[in-house]
């Protein structure tokens, strides 16, 4: 068995000053696993269903376009998780639509929870940690094309490793 998730990265410098700041909140995470929003959560599948999936995502990255994402302000899951996030702005119905379509294709369980774009940015802390997270990065914000997704695989103690990407072909 091997634990795989699908998400689109947060690219470059967003990406690293987003894990720069979890890293300062104190996340233990924020070294291994890359700034990301999740479209399918860690997953655990047989290994020998990757050549399987490889197929579905290529075919799922052919239904949509590339598009806009804007991640701006904070936000949190507390009291039911102690997250606290950067929101997705702009973008949130493709990045739903294209996570809805990567469940389907490669049969994944729905979420526990309703589906809600966000970048992670402090987890697992204690609230005053968690509040300072929330207050750093209230003014955040960044704009960027998505054009691509990943298959990462959790490669244990050196965090997620991205597999392969997916470039999104779909007509605009």
């Amino acid at each position: 068995m091997v634990t795989i998730g699908v998400s689109i990265a947060v690219p470059e410098p967003h990406g690293s000053l987003l894990r720069d700041k979890r890293a300062e909140f104190g996340d233990p995470m924020a070294r291994t696993v890359p700034s990301h929003v999740t479209l399918v959560p860690p997953t655990e599948v047989a290994d020998d269903r990757l050549d399987c999936l490889d197929a579905a995502l290529q075919d799922a990255a052919a239904a949509l376009p590339s598009f806009t994402m804007r991640l701006r302000g904070t936000g949190t899951f507390r009291p039911i998780s102690p997250v606290v996030f950067v929101a997705v702005s702009q973008g949130i119905s493709y990045t739903e639509m294209l996570a809805q379509r990567i469940r389907a294709k490669i049969d994944a369980p729905e979420p526990s929870f309703p589906f809600h774009p966000h970048v992670t940015v402090a987890q697992n802390l204690d609230d005053e940690a968690l509040d300072r997270a929330y207050a750093d990065l209230a003014d955040f914000t960044a704009d960027f094309t998505v054009a691509e997704f990943a298959l990462y695989l959790d490669e244990g103690p050196s965090g997620w490793v991205p597999r392969r990407t997916y470039a999104l072909r779909g007509a605009s």
